[in-house]
């Protein structure tokens, strides 16, 4: 439903536009109307409809000078009105349509289906912006880089399958088949990918949990990965690695 709000000095013109919409625009529910402009923009300002019928030439003000009364503008504009002299300063008022009283019900079906059209591309460009914002808000995936002499690799973290402890050296194995090795440290590439992920099985070995495919309970116990490779299992881990595995 369009919360509209119509503003008229005359009682029998809202009454007619009131039927109007009643009548051939089923989608736009009429929330208040009103007689004064000074009581239309608290009303508006206090009411945030979707749209507006504004008539132009009342006492008091005109419709003009109440739009620019307004702390709240973020509505459908329609003017009626008797007269055909302000259609352009309408348009510069951004108005969806320009209405001559006595209405045309088609020419109000028209207006209001506009209006229908414009809301629901606003809300699919909130929508839109909505994902926008909510994928900024998304830290960027954590890449870890590994240090060579010639070069650096920012790898992130789902890439590594598992690393193996060679003495001072570190081997970390892929996704992609390929193996690097590393001038560090087992405890140390531990440390630099510091994702609760990754779990030291073995004091030889860090394993990439989410590449776990089988946990084999014979022959001494081993988990065998995603890529195929079988990787051993500590006594004293086995515990604490069920429980991280689910079990």
């Amino acid at each position: 439903m369009i919360r509209s709000v119509i503003v008229d000095d005359e009682v029998s013109a809202i009454k007619s536009l009131q039927w109007e919409i009643n009548a051939f625009c089923p989608w736009i529910e009429v929330c208040a109307t009103y007689l004064s402009p000074n009581e239309a923009i608290k009303g508006i300002d206090l009411i945030k409809p979707d749209c507006v019928f504004l008539d132009i030439e009342m006492p008091q003000m005109d419709g003009f000078q109440l739009l620019h009364s307004l702390k709240f503008r973020n509505f459908e504009l329609i003017f009626t009105t008797a007269y055909d002299n302000y259609a352009l300063q309408a348009f510069r008022e951004n108005a969806v349509d320009y209405l001559l009283k006595p209405i045309d019900s088609d020419d109000l079906k028209v207006a209001a289906e506009r209006v229908l059209d414009r809301k629901k591309n606003n809300r699919l460009g909130e929508q839109l912006r909505n994902i926008m914002q909510d994928m900024r808000k998304q830290p960027a995936p954590r890449k870890i880089p590994l240090s060579f002499v010639d070069k650096t690799l920012y790898v992130p973290s789902e890439d590594i399958i598992y690393c193996k402890s060679d003495g001072n050296y570190t081997e970390v194995y892929m996704n992609d088949g390929k193996k690097e090795v590393l001038s560090k440290k087992i405890k140390e590439v531990e440390a630099l990918i510091d994702n609760p992920s990754f779990y030291r099985t073995h004091h030889s070995f860090l394993v990439n949990l989410s590449c776990v495919t089988e946990f084999v309970k014979s022959d001494g116990q081993y988990l065998i990965l995603k890529d195929g490779s079988s990787i051993p299992v500590s006594r004293s881990k086995k515990p604490h690695l069920l429980e991280l595995l689910g079990n």
